[in-house]
Order: C-alpha cells, then structure tokens, then sequence
C-alpha cells in the first residue's frame, strides 16, 4: 500500500529517511487523479491511492516510526563527516556562549522568583540546542511565533540581558510597558510576536503571515514553536491543514520535551509522536534529536530552504527533555522522581555534548568556560539589581496604543 512506502525526502545537506509520507509528497502534494477511464486505479478527488481485494484493518503500529536524526553522539562526536555543518569557529563558539548566557539568566531570574524579586518566570533548562541551534538556521527577518520557551531565540538576535530583565520587572524599561506578565516578550525590531499565554493561539496566526509571506513573494518564512502538549489542541490541527491547502512557507517546530506541565507524553497521544502528524496533513516532516545542536541547526537551515523555495509548510520534531519545572508556579517533583530528571541532566546535556564538540575542536578550553560563565553571572546580577531600581510605568500608560483616538474621558 501507498501508505506502507518509504520515502526518502533530501534536505539538501540533510539526508533523513523520513518514513509514511504518502507519495503525493514527492508531486508537490498534488491532488490530480489519473483522467483515463480505464485506468486500473481508484479516481476519486480526495485520495490517491491503490485497490486492495482484500480485506485489511491498518495497525498504527505497522508502520516504521520515524526515525530522530543527529550529528553527534552524546560525547560531541561527529557520526557521519558529510552531515557535519562547515561552520567557523566564531559562529559555533557564539553558539555555545549564548547556551550559557540563557542558563544563567535562567537561573538568576529563577532564583530572584523564589526570593519574591519578580512574580514569575520559566526557565528553558535542557532545552538550549532546540532553542540556539534553530534560531541560527533562520534568516534574521524571519517572522518567530512564541510559545513561551523561546527566550533563546530571542537572545541570539541580539535581545539584551538589561530588555530581558526588565520586562520580567515591567519597569519603565518594559518595550510593553509593563503590560505582560514575565517572559512574555516581543520585539517588532527582532520580528518576534509578543507571546501570548493562550496555548497554541500562535499558530494560526504564523500561517496567515507566511501566506501573506507567499503573496508578497519577499524570501522570507515564519517559524511557530510550541510544545507537543499545544499540539493536542484545535488551533494546531487547523493550522496544520490551512498551512498544507494554502502552501505557505512556514515552520512548525515542535519542542518534543516529554511532559505537557504534568501530563507525560504516553497520556497525550498513542501515534508516532507529533512527526506523525505530518504525512496526514500532507506536510514534509523530520524528527530531529533536541539535544544535538548542530544537528538542530541542520534541520531548521534545510528545512527554511524548503519552505521559502517551494512555498511549502515543514514540520520539525525535536526530542529533547525539559529538565526544569514547567514555570515557577509548577512543582514537577509531584508527577515525575527527581533520580529521572538528574538522570536526563548527566544523561544527555545539550550545552555538556556542544562544549565537547568545541573542545574536540580544539576552540574551547576550561579558562575560557570558567571565564564566560563568571562573566554572564556578573552581567545578569548587574542587569537585576539595576532593572529592580528602575520606576513601575504610570498607570495611565494602560490606555495607550489601545484607542486610535483617545477619549476624551480618558485624556
């Protein structure tokens, strides 16, 4: 059966044996059906397809999963030489130095949380390479739909410590004005959408952009994170289907972390993953291992060629485990043992397996991790203690940019 056919799709320098892509894929998801009469084949408008006489019930377990490509082995090894991204040194080593700058900032504000110093915050432990190593794949005018996890994306953009730090504080400093709970950023100047707390609002939303994108014909694509809890909602499967019918250039990139808040994976879906989503919306699919940045930035580079040359959706599964609670307000020892997150944190670091890479490389070294990590920690405390001084926007700051002509009883 068409279904049961391995398809191999080539993202250029990414080669990913991506299993139950329907043979429409490889014509461009095209839905035309064979016009002659006698054509031993169903011809029916929704479907292309072949006979069977006899009768089957398709197990989901049937077919091959599919399978989670990667660069490097969890010691920092290149597996296969011709995957290896030709990067220079200085790129791989910003990289690097951003994964430590958004750990400690993420520990800092987490600390400062608990001491009462701001009211909330989520930190992105464990999940750094899915972050960094996307964001460098991507053309700096990308248009980036949010979750909430995205604070490294932001930060590789060029989003300062001292920005970051006082919108958790919503001081004057606030580009929103104080408006946003933490870690709610946005950027018109980094072409990041502000985030929204509504689970999977974002998008909907990234695909009427990047089919405004495809009208305008501008070279550039949107990417929509989210986890693969907001995944389970209406709002992805409706963007899945508009995103494939309209053919817009956008990425989905799924952060696979294991547990939706408490609701662990096996409790959310029995199909393969979210990846397995993709070959029924007719949408060109990879699963990517979360934790091997380069492999991250592999994916989303190839995958951003695709979907800019062809006008066409891609879905990204990156597998990765979020090691942190969900948000400060979640206590994640009440539905999973601490012995399974410290086994994930020594098992499988993404910033552990990149400094290996480096040092492998010959372009890292202890003085310099000691170095940065001393330097990022003085200049996150610094930004802390200064945004903390920093005066609360008036109050009558709520009403503007929110009437095109302020009333009068307002003014």
């Amino acid at each position: 059966m068409a279904l049961q056919r391995c398809t191999k799709h080539l993202f250029n320098n990414v080669r990913v044996c991506t299993s139950l892509i329907q043979s429409m894929m490889c014509s461009g998801g095209s839905t035309s059906v064979n016009p002659k009469p006698d054509a031993d084949t169903p011809i029916f408008p929704g479907v292309q397809s072949q006979w069977a006489e006899s009768l089957e019930l398709i197990h989901p377990h049937s077919y091959n999963k599919f399978p989670v490509y990667r660069v490097m082995d969890r010691n920092g090894c290149i597996l296969n030489p011709s995957e290896e991204p030709q990067l220079e040194s200085e790129f791989v080593e910003r990289m690097y130095r951003t994964m430590i700058l958004l750990n400690t900032m993420d520990t800092v504000l987490y600390e400062s949380q608990r001491q009462g110093r701001i009211s909330f915050y989520m930190t992105t432990f464990g999940e750094e390479a899915t972050l960094i190593g996307s964001a460098a794949a991507l053309a700096y005018n990308d248009l980036v739909y949010a979750q909430y996890r995205e604070t490294g994306v932001l930060l590789w953009r060029g989003f300062s410590v001292d920005q970051f730090v006082s919108q958790c504080f919503g001081n004057c400093e606030d580009e929103g004005k104080g408006r946003q709970m933490p870690v709610h950023y946005g950027s018109k100047n980094h072409h990041f959408v502000t985030i929204s707390s509504p689970l999977t609002t974002q998008l909907p939303q990234a695909v009427g952009s990047a089919y405004a994108y495809k009208l305008a014909n501008n070279g550039r694509c949107v990417i929509a994170y989210f986890g693969e809890g907001a995944a389970s909602e209406g709002d992805a499967h409706a963007a899945f289907n508009f995103a494939a019918t309209l053919n817009c250039p956008v990425i989905f990139f799924c952060r696979n972390n294991g547990y939706a808040i408490s609701t662990p994976t096996h409790e959310q879906y029995r199909g393969d993953g979210i990846a397995g989503h993709g070959p029924g919306y007719g949408i060109t699919t990879v699963r990517v291992d979360g934790n091997d940045t380069l492999a991250v930035y592999q994916v989303t580079k190839a995958s951003r060629e695709y979907a800019v040359k062809e006008n066409r959706p891609v879905l990204i599964e990156a597998m990765t485990y979020r090691l942190g609670h969900h948000s400060t307000s979640d206590d994640s020892s009440a539905y999973r043992s601490l012995a399974e997150v410290k086994e994930w944190g020594s098992l499988d670091s993404p910033i552990s397996r990149l400094r290996q890479y480096l040092a492998l490389k010959g372009w890292w070294d202890d003085a310099k991790e000691r170095s940065w990590k001393e330097e990022t920690r003085k200049m996150v405390v610094n930004s802390l203690t200064r945004a903390e001084k920093v005066l609360k926007p008036d109050w009558k700051e709520m009403f503007h940019d929110v009437y095109y002509d302020m009333p009068a009883q307002l003014s």
